[in-house]
């Protein structure tokens, strides 16, 4: 059964954003699906880029650009042109008027034309600001790199995502398409619902910042903690302290493995019928799986 709009759990708020591409329409997205009223402002003329993009679905002669549809439903759309008076006095009445404002513009373009935090803020105190960029735009926090402009890739390949995918022979490899804008609109939501909640306590706004660079490096952590404790330098295709880890071909297609202790060991060692494996010297901790991997990936395949 589908939960009408007005009983879901972000009916009634109302969140006006000027976005475009995947992360900033991602982010909404969450929040539409959770009942919220988007209210998305595209450029007169072209609107978001992502309507030209292929591929289309197309009915009765209407094309349809199928990653818009699948980043939009369930927002309403207006067109404004900010850059004459009347489009930006409609703006500035739509934010005064919400619980929400999202934006993945170029950094430093809607404080340009008077739409940035401190001055939507005066006019409307509870206002949840929540900028998404490639380096982040908190005052106070902000990089050598924080006017600048990003796509997805460029944040997987900073923040080490791109060394650590593929092998070890081949270049770095770039992970699903937009996994950095899919990864940044959920923490970006997820940012978005804690300011509405305390805003219940203090009744003010707060200025959610989302960088997609902080974001991925984030999801890398695990790399970052293994440098800052082990001095190692995790390389793409060379594991060092877990192994077998990966997908492993077998007669009818492929098995993921990942085998993070000696117990789960032993039992997979009796599993491919080598129960010896698991007191062989070449296999009998993570450290010797990984240093005779000739030895242990045959046994495993076969």
């Amino acid at each position: 059964m589908t939960t009408a709009p007005e009983n879901r759990p972000l009916a009634g708020v109302r969140v006006v954003a000027f976005e475009q591409y995947m992360a900033g329409p991602y982010c909404t997205l969450l929040l539409a699906d959770a009942g919220a009223e988007v209210i998305k402002i595209e450029r007169p003329g072209g609107g978001d880029p992502r309507r030209h993009m292929p591929p289309f679905a197309e009915k009765d002669g209407v094309k349809k650009a199928a990653g818009f549809m699948g980043y939009n439903r369930n927002k309403k759309s207006v067109a404004l042109d900010i850059s004459k008076s009347g489009g930006l006095d409609a703006a500035k009445k739509l934010i005064a008027s919400a619980d929400v404002f999202v934006e993945n513009l170029r950094p430093g373009s809607l404080e340009r034309q008077g739409l940035g935090y401190d001055a939507m803020r005066a006019l409307n105190p509870g206002l949840v600001y929540a900028p998404i960029s490639g380096f982040g735009r908190m005052p106070g926090y902000t990089g050598p790199y924080s006017d600048r402009p990003a796509f997805d890739i460029v944040a997987e390949a900073m923040s080490g995502v791109m060394h650590l995918v593929g092998y070890d022979d081949k270049p770095p490899s770039w992970t699903i398409y937009g996994m950095a804008d899919i990864h940044t609109g959920l923490c970006t939501a997820f940012g978005i619902m804690q300011a509405l909640f305390m805003r219940t306590r203090t009744g003010e706004g707060q200025f959610v910042d989302s960088s997609m660079y902080d974001n991925l490096l984030a999801l890398n952590e695990g790399m970052v903690t293994v440098h800052s404790v082990a001095g190692q330098s995790p390389h793409r295709g060379r594991p060092r302290n877990i192994y077998p880890r990966g997908a492993y071909e077998t007669r009818d297609g492929y098995i993921a493995l990942n085998i993070p202790d000696e117990r789960q060991w032993a039992r997979l060692a009796g599993v491919i019928g080598h129960p010896e494996l698991a007191d062989d010297p070449r296999s009998n901790s993570a450290a010797a799986r990984v240093e005779n991997r000739d030895f242990v990936d045959p046994l495993i395949k076969n």
